[in-house]
């Protein structure tokens, strides 16, 4: 390997912020391809992803907010438009198109006090979204671009590395790095910030736990406006100098089954839906190049690793993170890997099980809250002093999940604090009830568990699908697994449920749709 391989790049987090990082290694890789766009049939030099990130980054200094909102479909497009403000001095904020764009970028513009959102014309044709004030066109900015302008800046990337990077923005590792929002599946989307230190953190840490190699190839098909796409789709291959397949609509399952047969990524991380979308829309032998499947976001069901192994050979590593910890906090890796557990934590991250009431501290098998430290810890909540001292103290996330660390360090998901719900006095996880529902019900069945509250008669548990079932039979099957308190009294089928931008569930608009359904008397109590 390279001097310049992955070794040799190891924590420049400390040292450089993100976009110095990739102007270094673009300078370094040249002609190697940085970018495969399987949505716009692009292949994409790291020497032209460089003049194109100088040329946007001239371009973005023209825009005088501290902020520049980055609206685009996963792409060669998004990824250097969120390189090219960091290179201009600004911070990227990351806007959610998949769950109402206009709505998430007047969100974003009061949050955060900027105007300008870099978008694409396409892209709000196809959402049938209207343009807001302060949208910017990124096909316009590109047929603006003198001849001179690509001349400059091509002069400009073939400078040594040392004068190119005193060309572009420097600041701090402590810096803003970018502004992401949490997912809001529970309440009103927080506004995260995340600095230099965070992700480069992060992904330093992911090169001294998996054996990554020069010529591995990175799928990237989860958005960059959520955490896991941001730093795992873009960041963590740019640092090593790989080449990433993008694809902008994870949601094409078969489109992106072909795009793993034809390119041969070894590399893939997606959540648990997109890749059950993917198994199912694939055949043996397609994903044979993968060498490496981290799934997160989300709980991994067994019988999704299983059929993994069974269809491609392929092992899927479990892991664990939050948007305020740039994600990973845990993971599952080849050399350790304990299925059902979300791995051990990072190298440089402390976990502590903490207890509900008291907050001590627990030992090892004892369920409790989650929190954990390290540099990976955001910065803050933007605008939110109260909230960040709520969520930090003494450099220690409380995550609002509960888990167990077992003997060998390995760290259990239990599910979100907020999930477990007081029933007849006692503590009912609603996370167990799904993970009990989906050992019964076939793997094509999606199912959420939620909380009616009731002032008279207490609260009760109700079950969301998106397909009707045996009610009785898994009711009476329940019986044997859950106490009398914890078994569902509604079962309440609809067409589809509701899908953050992961692919995730969201949890708060299945709820809100299931207390209209019951409220409404549209349904029939489970016996």
């Amino acid at each position: 390997m390279s001097a310049d391989g992955p070794a040799a790049q190891r924590n420049q987090y400390e040292l450089m912020q993100l976009h110095e990082n990739f102007l270094r290694v673009a300078r370094n890789r040249g002609k190697k391809l940085a970018f495969v766009d399987r949505s716009t049939g692009r292949r994409v030099s790291y020497a032209r992803a460089l003049v194109g990130s100088l040329i946007l980054a001239r371009r973005f200094r023209r825009y005088h907010d501290g902020y520049i909102g980055i609206m685009i479909p996963n792409s060669a497009g998004s990824a250097l438009s969120t390189i090219a403000a960091l290179m201009a001095g600004r911070v990227p904020v990351m806007i959610n198109y998949s769950t109402g764009a206009a709505r998430n970028a007047r969100y974003a513009q009061r949050k955060c006090g900027f105007k300008t959102i870099i978008t694409s014309s396409a892209l709000l044709a196809k959402l049938g979204c209207e343009a807001i004030d302060g949208m910017i066109f990124i096909e316009d900015l590109m047929r603006q671009i003198h001849p001179l302008e690509k001349l400059a800046a091509l002069a400009k990337a073939r400078l040594p590395a040392g004068l190119l990077l005193k060309t572009a923005h420097h600041g701090d590792n402590d810096d803003t790095a970018v502004i992401l929002f949490t997912s809001g599946s529970e309440r009103e989307p927080k506004v995260v910030e995340l600095t230099h230190r965070n992700i480069g953190f992060n992904v330093d840490a992911a090169h001294k736990i998996f054996d990554f190699h020069e010529t591995d190839i990175s799928l990237s098909v989860l958005p960059l406006f959520h955490v896991f796409g941001q730093t795992t789709g873009l960041w963590l291959p740019l640092s090593l100098g790989l080449t990433i397949v993008t694809y902008a609509n994870p949601l094409e399952f078969k489109t992106v089954s072909r795009i793993i047969r034809e390119e041969k990524p070894t590399i893939m991380l997606a959540t648990p839906y997109f890749l059950a979308g993917y198994l199912k829309q694939s055949e043996p032998g397609d994903f044979a190049s993968l060498r490496v499947v981290v799934a997160g976001a989300d709980k991994t069901p067994d019988w999704l690793r299983h059929a993994y192994r069974d269809k491609h050979g392929v092992e899927v590593y479990e892991g664990y993170g939050a948007t305020e910890t740039s994600p990973v906090i845990s993971v599952n890796v080849p050399r350790a890997n304990r299925p059902g557990s979300v791995g051990r934590p990072l190298p440089g991250v402390r976990v502590k099980i903490t207890d509900i009431g008291t907050g001590a501290e627990l030992g090892r098998g004892r369920e409790g809250k989650i929190l954990v430290k390290g540099d990976l810890v955001m910065k803050g909540y933007l605008g939110d002093v109260e909230e960040t001292a709520l969520r930090i103290e003494d450099g220690w996330y409380e995550t609002g999940d509960m888990g167990v660390l077992d003997e060998d360090g390995y760290l259990w998901h239990r599910g979100r604090l907020k999930r477990f719900i007081k029933v007849g006095g006692e503590m009912v996880s609603l996370v167990a009830v799904e993970n009990e529902l989906q050992r019964l019900v076939p793997n094509d069945i999606e199912c959420c568990v939620v909380e009616i509250p009731n002032s008279k008669k207490g609260a009760s548990v109700a079950v969301a699908l998106n397909r009707q079932i045996d009610e009785k039979a898994v009711l009476e099957a329940l019986k044997l697994r859950l106490p009398a308190l914890a078994l569902p009294r509604h079962f309440i089928v609809f067409e589809e449920l509701p899908k953050m931008g992961s692919g995730k569930i969201d949890f708060r608009r299945t709820a809100a749709l299931v207390r209209e359904r019951i409220e409404a008397g549209k349904h029939k109590r489970a016996k």
